[in-house]
């Protein structure tokens, strides 16, 4: 597996990691049993930075992740808090609160201190607010965690956070049908020694290639109760862009797949090999996946005129629906 070092870090990074919310809810029900073997497969493969949320199942995805770190103390654990706060308001975002977030997770994940800690898609607000990185750097300073990060919606709240020198990682979504962050954030935030966490890397699934106009999700399914964006962002399912619109363009992304690929393989390469991101954090709800998701490391440079329609399949079909909005 190939690695990155993040300065800000100071530690290496595998280039696919495998992101957990799945283990914990919102992508229909994976049993406890399901999800240690999840976690195994993709440290076999060589993955070593795993991405889970205090919110994920209540802590069930935290609890999972926890129990796999207990046995392989070497791999890099990220969580993130704030979507905890109810309401979800600006005023939560304080340090009683980080504390008692925080401190819930060390238990979840047996640990004193957290790796990493993102803030977990706040407010707009929160990122203009000084006293957060306060706050966040009283947190590095007790001794609850090493690193503190940003999880965004948009590109300016990814490079109003940039601007305050104890940023670790900025994680969001960044895939085929979601490039603006390309343009903006993946750059300077190398230049800045600061790691780049690619999320949704698959448009929640539209780039497996698999999906037809027909096909439904659980209830429990994010895919089925976010659509319009009716629990939380609209582009966290699907990646904003509309279903059928989305599945046509999917389409098109299969046919330009090498034969030695899937197109999940495919979109997922397409990521590791843009300047910038340190880590693609697919989910995976199979130990078959988690192996085939860390395999798209090792896959060829695509050509450059496959970019090219790639980069024709966006600007075409998807641009419209995300490039102004996130």
């Amino acid at each position: 597996m190939q690695t990155t070092f993040v300065p800000r870090l100071a530690t290496d990074v595998s280039a696919i990691g495998l992101g957990c919310w799945q283990l914990g809810a919102d992508w229909g029900d994976v049993s406890s049993e399901t999800a240690d073997a999840i976690l195994e497969s993709a440290y076999e493969a060589g993955v070593t930075f795993y991405d889970t949320a205090d919110v994920y199942g209540d802590g069930r995805s935290e609890r999972s992740v926890g129990a796999f770190r207990a046995r392989h103390p070497e791999v890099f654990v990220a969580t993130k808090m704030g979507r905890r706060a109810d309401p979800h308001v600006p005023e939560a975002f304080t340090l009683d609160n980080f504390r008692a977030w925080t401190d819930r997770s060390r238990e979840n994940l047996g640990v004193d201190t957290l790796d990493l800690v993102q803030l977990h898609c706040p407010p707009t607000p929160v990122f203009d607010n000084p006293a957060t990185y306060s706050a966040l750097g009283t947190l590095v300073s007790e001794g609850r965690i090493a690193h503190w990060g940003v999880s965004v919606e948009t590109v300016d709240e990814a490079l109003e956070a940039l601007r305050h020198d104890g940023l670790a990682s900025i994680q969001i979504i960044i895939n085929l049908f979601r490039r603006k962050p390309l343009e903006q954030v993946t750059a300077a935030a190398a230049e800045a020694g600061v790691a780049v966490i690619a999320r949704v890397p698959l448009a929640s699934g539209l780039l497996s290639g698999k999906y037809d106009e027909n096909t439904t999700f659980a209830a429990n399914d994010h895919r089925t109760y976010n659509r319009g964006g009716e629990a939380f962002d609209v582009g966290e399912t699907f990646s904003g862009v509309p279903f059928d619109v989305g599945v046509r363009a999917a389409r098109d992304v299969a046919a330009l797949t090498p034969s030695a690929a899937t197109t999940a393989q495919f979109a997922l390469a397409w990521l590791t090999q843009q300047p910038g991101i340190t880590t693609v954090i697919p989910g995976a709800r199979t130990p078959e996946q988690a192996r085939a998701n860390a395999a798209a490391a090792d896959l060829p440079a695509i050509p450059d005129q496959t970019s090219a329609a790639l980069a024709g399949i966006y600007n075409e079909q998807i641009r419209e629906h995300v490039h102004g909005r996130w």
